[in-house]
């Protein structure tokens, strides 16, 4: 696959390294907040990449200099009637054409966790509401010092329902905390973040951050594609069951995987001193 397998509106998906996938959310004027086909493209967007042969890392990222993401545009959510649905169906129709939506919009944005390849987020700006709901999915989150997140649904009578509420208490960040700001909806900076572990670099500007994340794809993208996307599956898998389930998990994943070539190539580099070229996969 190539660029021209990867045109969506909203998105610009470039290729700045062998085997890295950069994908930058495209709406800055209305800083990056999401309308309904945003998140159906982006959802595309990760499945097609979490096959694709020639990427093993993708960085997730956004245009402009003010914000990876304001959140949910509310004002075109509302227009289209999802939010605010007065229609003359029972509670219980309007309810289940509600949940059916719900449902696939967190999909969409699942599809970033569930990309079998290591995902970066590169956050600046204004960071709110469906801005972490995208970066706690993500494997690796770094940002820039002008970084001002929110979990911001509380301040339109919701409670965030795509991720981040489910995701966080799970990113080892102390729960008191995690209750603090999505009961508060308060800002918080880059230093916070770093501080409680929800990121783990803070950048000096947009750019640097940048480049820190290709300088860490290029890193992982020149190791065993078998060995990291395991050790991606049996993080997560592990994160989400108890010890004696991720053992037996991982136990019987490498009875496979062991067995590939990847490893006896990754030895005789090591013995060899020189750099192994893995097979695409």
């Amino acid at each position: 696959m190539g660029p021209s397998d990867y045109s969506y509106e909203y998105f610009n998906v470039t290729f700045p390294s062998e085997y890295v996938a950069q994908v930058e959310i495209n709406r800055p004027k209305k800083l990056n907040a999401f309308i309904e086909q945003m998140w159906v493209n982006l959802g595309h967007i990760f499945r097609k990449l979490s096959t694709d042969p020639d990427v093993r890392v993708v960085i997730l990222t956004a245009a402009g200099d003010r914000a990876f993401s304001a959140g949910l545009d509310v004002q075109a959510a509302a227009e289209g009637g999802n939010i605010t649905d007065r229609s003359a169906l029972d509670p219980a129709r309007k309810a289940t054409k509600l949940r059916r939506h719900i449902q696939e919009f967190q999909d969409d944005i699942s599809a970033i966790e569930r990309c079998e390849k290591p995902v970066i987020a590169v956050l600046h700006g204004v960071s709110y509401g469906l801005a972490l709901d995208m970066t706690t999915c993500a494997d690796i989150r770094i940002c820039a010092k002008d970084t001002r997140f929110s979990v911001r649904e509380v301040e339109i009578g919701l409670a965030a329902d795509i991720r981040t509420l489910t995701r966080l208490p799970k990113a080892n960040v102390p729960m008191s905390w995690i209750k603090e700001v999505a009961l508060t909806a308060r800002d918080f900076y880059a230093d916070e973040a770093l501080r409680v572990g929800f990121v783990s670099a803070v950048c000096e500007t947009k750019a640097v951050a940048l480049e820190k994340a290709l300088e860490m794809s290029r890193l992982i993208a020149s190791k065993s594609p078998i060995g990291v996307q395991s050790t991606k599956e049996i993080i997560n898998f592990s994160r989400d069951h108890s010890t004696l389930d991720g053992l037996n998990y991982v136990k019987v994943w490498n009875a496979a995987m062991v067995q590939t070539k990847d490893v006896e190539d990754a030895m005789l580099s090591g013995l060899q001193k020189k750099k192994p070229e893995f097979a695409k996969l």
